[in-house]
């Protein structure tokens, strides 16, 4: 039987939900086929620390230093097996202006940007030819933390003061209207699509993780559209060399999709997407997980 070490909390401003992805994976996990050991992670020196003898590292974890190639890194280098995405898609997809710029290479469309990594910086920024709205984030974070949608140019200076105390680099982002959807991918094929109709301006913090904080339902789209979109999340997931699983966010406007981002370790958590995108697909959670080893383990094998 397998020993399969839960990896979980983390130091990243995405702890607390992650320790709610790794108790909802403790939970389905099949006790008929693994031995679940919960490793919940509080300082960097841990990961080293406590993941001796498992046979597998089902990650749990989100944001920094646990999606952005670090851990993924170190259990290379212990020898250990872990879970979804590798250590460059893991990095260059954390990096939200990496990842845009490498995608738009690829000519999948995403919304213009400009990237600054401080005050004086935004002053000799051309932000006004991205127009109002904006969305201000963190360059690396997740979660919606310290995201804001800016209607006004005095807001800007405040939004970015705030998302550099999360990050050394701020993204603002023209704002595309229109309606928002996931992606799930597993294993390279595109999984029903959700559509998101958040109770607020845009899918903040709240609406992602509070109960009734966002309307999420199972949509089929017109045949080209779908076609559309299909062609983004799958030429995405190509271009950041993605494996095993990731979410891919999406505005369609007008019947055109604008990708937003990739997540390489999307929540898990009762109120995450991907599940629900695997259950419109017959999968069950405990079924998800499986899944999810077993093509890790594949992956980790031809590599």
């Amino acid at each position: 039987m397998k020993k399969i070490g839960v990896i979980m909390g983390g130091i990243s401003s995405e702890r607390e939900i992650s320790l709610l992805t790794g108790q909802e994976m403790i939970a389905n996990l099949d006790r008929g086929k693994y031995e679940v050991v919960p490793i919940e992670i509080n300082t960097k020196r841990d990961l080293i620390d406590k993941t001796a003898g498992i046979d597998f590292a089902l990650l749990a974890l989100h944001g920094k230093y646990g999606e952005d190639g670090t851990v993924q890194g170190t259990l290379e280098s212990l020898g250990i097996p872990y879970s979804g995405c590798g250590v460059l898609s893991s990095s260059v997809s954390m990096d939200k202006e990496l990842a845009k710029k490498l995608i738009r290479f690829d000519d999948i469309l995403t919304a213009d940007w400009i990237n600054v990594s401080s005050m004086e910086e935004l002053a000799s920024a051309n932000v006004e030819r991205l127009g109002l709205p904006v969305v201000v984030k963190p360059n690396s974070g997740g979660s919606s933390i310290a995201t804001r949608l800016i209607k006004t140019q005095e807001e800007i200076a405040g939004a970015v003061a705030e998302a550099l105390k999360w990050d050394n680099s701020v993204m603002i982002e023209q704002f595309v209207g229109g309606d928002e959807i996931t992606c799930a991918v597993l294993n390279g094929k595109l999984l029903p699509i959700v559509s998101i109709q958040a109770n607020s301006d845009f899918f903040d913090y709240d609406s992602k993780y509070q109960d009734g904080g966002a309307t999420e339902e199972i949509i089929e789209l017109p045949a080209d559209v779908h076609a559309l979109v299909e062609a983004s999340a799958l030429g995405c997931y190509k271009s950041l060399k993605c494996s095993v699983y990731a979410r891919i966010d999406m505005i369609i406007a007008n019947g055109v999709p604008y990708v937003l981002e990739a997540n390489t370790l999307p929540g898990l958590t009762k109120n995450s997407l991907l599940p629900k995108a695997a259950k419109a697909a017959g999968i069950k959670f405990s079924e998800l997980l499986d899944y999810i080893i077993d093509y890790s383990l594949e992956e980790r094998k031809e590599n």
